[in-house]
């Protein structure tokens, strides 16, 4: 029996971290290629993040730049950001700083920035590779990079909230800052915008109301106007 265990075992194969595949044959080990292991990211709404983060316990890191971070965050989450403010003062950088500082500064309220370079390595101290990681953005998209960078780099239980923080109700997770979640990517001159707008609406809906429910007076109204 010892001997057709022995054989039987020496017919399976094993694989690495790295995802090589190793097989025995006649004795021999003989590597079997083109096999790569890799971790599916969990991608997940709102709800299903927060029963992650209350049944499976897991950690929460907010990728989002730091601007975005201090104008609201999920409570106890880490901030470790996926792109970090560019200050670099060669002329290249100078040039293109300049030219976000006049549009998407302008009108979006967003810094200039640059891939953080210490993004895995900061991950790496304070979390193992066993850890289970929830990583949040403001849009979507960066915390499916981020999620790609942690996967190379070993840790294979990662979820993502689908299309980010700004689409999560108010009151779905406990946040600190001076707005709601879903509203932190807005700043500039859209906010401005945003509420001339709510203003003017709101005046055009009061005057539509006034000329329904009081035909008369908005008609003797419009005769006191002057003629232009």
């Amino acid at each position: 029996m010892a001997g057709i265990a022995c054989c039987c075992s020496s017919t399976l194969s094993s694989r690495s971290k790295l995802g090589t595949s190793w097989t025995y044959r006649g004795g021999r080990r003989l590597p079997r290629r083109n096999l790569v292991i890799k971790a599916e990211v969990n991608y997940v709404n709102a709800e299903e993040a927060k029963k992650l983060i209350a049944v499976e316990g897991y950690a929460i890191i907010d990728v989002r730049d730091r601007t975005q971070f201090e104008r609201a965050h999920i409570k106890d989450c880490y901030h470790v950001p996926l792109f970090i403010e560019n200050k670099d003062n060669d002329f290249g950088t100078i040039i293109k700083r300049t030219l976000h500082n006049n549009f998407s500064g302008l009108f979006y309220g967003l810094p200039f920035t640059k891939p953080n370079p210490d993004f895995v390595q900061t991950v790496k101290s304070k979390f193992s590779p066993e850890s289970k990681l929830l990583l949040v953005c403001q849009e979507g998209l960066r915390s499916p990079a981020a999620a790609d960078k942690l996967d190379k780099a070993g840790y294979e239980r990662i979820a993502c909230v689908t299309s980010g923080l700004q689409s999560v109700t108010p009151g779905t997770f406990d946040s600190v800052g001076s707005t709601e979640l879903q509203n932190a990517g807005k700043a500039g001159l859209v906010t401005v915008q945003g509420k001339i707008s709510a203003v003017l609406g709101t005046v055009l809906i009061c005057a539509f109301l006034f000329i329904t429910f009081f035909p008369d007076q908005a008609e003797k109204l419009l005769q006191m106007a002057p003629a232009s």
